[in-house]
């Protein structure tokens, strides 16, 4: 199963592309999708949304694993956000991608199985669980690929699999 994982933003989209067979995870790539700053918000969207088209095209993953939004402090932010992950969620409907998403609580517990884990914990067990030689940057980077390894770890559980859950 080949697995984008994608950690959502508006200036910093970080996503990471690995194949699970139930046994372990080979990494086939990872990066960041950015945009300027000085960019027309709404020009920033289309931006995001041709790059994800051009991973998608490019990879043909066969599923999305994607971080939930939880914001408590700034809802700007959240807003912003929020609308940029509505069109990487949109790229992936339209390339036919099955979509899965997780809570930082989530993937944290299934990449260091402790779901209160540090970031720091979390990136360097992306790092030895994928067998890199460095800790991806930036850190949305390591965030996709943890939600990928997550998607990995949860869709292929004997329970999730009895219940039916994809």
């Amino acid at each position: 199963m080949r697995i984008l994982g994608i950690d959502p933003g508006y200036a910093t989209i970080g996503y990471g592309i690995v194949e699970y067979d139930n046994f372990r995870f080979k990494t086939i790539a990872y990066g960041a999708i950015t945009t300027p700053a000085d960019k027309v918000f709404f020009d920033r969207l289309c931006d995001i949304y041709e790059d994800m088209t051009t991973l998608i095209e490019k990879y043909n993953p066969d599923c999305l694993a994607i971080e939930r939004l939880y914001f408590n402090t700034n809802t700007t932010t959240a807003i912003d956000v929020a609308q940029a992950r509505g069109v990487i969620l949109l790229a992936a409907k339209k390339n036919n991608i099955s979509i899965s998403e997780y809570t930082p609580l989530q993937v944290k517990q299934s990449i260091t199985g402790y779901g209160r884990a540090e970031k720091h914990q979390v990136m360097e067990m992306v790092k030895n669980l994928l067998q890199l030689k460095s800790v991806p940057k930036p850190d949305d980077t390591a965030d996709a690929l943890a939600l990928a390894i997550c998607h990995g770890h949860t869709s292929s559980s004997v329970y999730n699999k009895f219940m039916g859950v994809k």
